[in-house]
């Protein structure tokens, strides 16, 4: 299947303890991604331990359209109240003053993502994201997804569509314009697994720490994966004229319907 992750903010935290300073990724987490296939089932933390079982067949490939400004939110929680009503402590106290971060967005970015697995299990995670019991949201719940989200519940190859069909959102602001004759545009993608068999010269290989192994709320705990970074050559009428680009994007989702 195919997703639009596209939305005014977006946070894709990569710790699971709380502090002070809530960072965000550059791209969104396994872990977040497989989190929000939970949510639409409507399996609590402590139910999704089979789901998580589920989803370690799932292959995430992501085309990076536009990867956003990163911007700081200075947020307080509990200030100017008594303590019994400041934000409480794990041991059931309360903290008797305001709690304080500093918490970390993307601005106007834009992730199209490529889902492969089993049938069944593609079947069954699209049919949720169609009628969610806890609506999608992109890294916190304040963070709502732009539609169309879902584009695509079933595809025969995805990457594929990522590379020569989903119509390509417009450029960050200030990116270098294009020549009108060029025929390609480089996009950044990040790979799970590249798709042929030696990797370009210019790859990036990453490491993240955003493999769910569960999402227990008090036993929260990630696993390590290995990513790809290139930058691939898409054909410039992917991006086509910006004032369609809605209306593109929608039209390419009913098709699957």
């Amino acid at each position: 299947m195919l997703l639009r992750l596209a939305g005014p903010l977006q946070s894709w935290g990569e710790r699971s303890a709380f502090s002070p300073m809530r960072d965000t990724a550059s791209f969104p987490t396994r872990s977040a991604l497989i989190g929000m296939f939970c949510a639409a089932q409507g399996l609590a933390r402590d139910e999704s331990e089979a789901e998580l079982n589920r989803c370690a067949g799932l292959e995430f490939t992501i085309r990076i359209d536009r990867p956003g400004t990163r911007m700081i939110d200075y947020h307080t929680v509990g200030g100017g109240l008594p303590k019994q009503l400041t934000a409480a402590t794990s041991g059931g106290d309360h903290k008797g003053n305001a709690v304080i971060t500093r918490r970390h967005y993307l601005a106007d970015a834009v992730f199209t993502i490529a889902v492969t697995g089993a049938d069944d299990d593609i079947a069954r995670i699209a049919a949720a994201l169609h009628q969610p019991y806890w609506a999608p949201y992109l890294g916190r719940r304040s963070c709502v997804p732009d539609e169309p989200f879902l584009l695509r519940a079933s595809v025969d190859d995805p990457v594929r569509e990522l590379m020569e069909r989903v119509p390509l959102s417009r450029p960050a602001a200030g990116e270098h314009p294009l020549s009108s004759e060029a025929p390609h545009i480089p996009v950044a993608f990040l790979w799970e697994r590249y798709p042929h068999p030696q990797l370009p010269d210019d790859a990036v290989t990453l490491t993240a720490n955003d493999v769910p192994i569960s999402f227990a709320q008090h036993g929260r705990s990630h696993g390590k994966r290995r990513l790809h970074r290139t930058t691939e050559p898409l054909a410039v009428t992917l991006r086509g004229d910006q004032a369609t680009l809605y209306q593109r994007l929608i039209d390419y989702a009913k098709k699957d319907t």
